[in-house]
């Protein structure tokens, strides 16, 4: 790729795609690299729009709640009822679930 300084244009071409997947050894085809450089231009068009807003009046958030969260206390509550849960569940042995293997 070539060097160039950054610009605001935020388009990706589909040879630019090509030749970092060719660095980066991945096995990229022509229309792969198209739909790459589309949705990438799509991000960094975006990333352009945001930038330009205007932030200058904002106050950084320190919390998203601006006070304290009120938790509920921690207790233990014994209402569960295994026979109904497990009457529901494909597989039981033993009062515990089974699952399908995954890893051989």
């Amino acid at each position: 790729m070539s060097q160039q300084t950054p610009s605001t244009d935020s388009s990706v071409s589909r040879q630019e795609i090509l030749e970092v997947a060719n660095l980066a050894r991945l096995g990229v085809d022509e229309a792969t690299a198209d739909s790459y450089a589309n949705d990438i231009s799509k991000v960094l068009g975006l990333m352009h729009t945001l930038a330009a807003v205007d932030t200058s009046e904002l106050t950084p958030l320190a919390n998203i709640h601006e006070a304290c969260q009120e938790l509920r206390a921690d207790v233990a509550k014994h209402d569960i009822n295994r026979e109904r849960n497990q009457s529901m569940a494909p597989a039981v042995e033993q009062g515990l679930y089974l699952v399908p293997q995954v890893i051989e």
